[in-house]
């Protein structure tokens, strides 16, 4: 598992796909989470700017990452 340290309050989904490396673009990232493929603390996310903050987990595609 990665770690990701943010900077502000929050990120958003979609930027913290792009951020990791894991969606080459903002299209590709909304896709992912459009076709729930992304995961929030377990759950299925579909809310493209959910707000992520610390202490939350993101997985998407066999790869997590865990938000500092």
């Amino acid at each position: 598992m990665e770690t990701f340290k943010i900077k502000g309050e929050y990120i958003e989904l979609n930027s913290l796909l792009k951020v990791m490396g894991w969606c080459d673009n903002g299209a590709e990232a909304n896709a992912a989470i459009d076709n729930g493929e992304v995961r929030v603390n377990g759950v299925q996310e579909f809310r493209r700017r959910n707000k992520i903050r610390a202490g939350h987990k993101v997985e998407f595609s066999k790869k997590s990452v865990m938000v500092g």
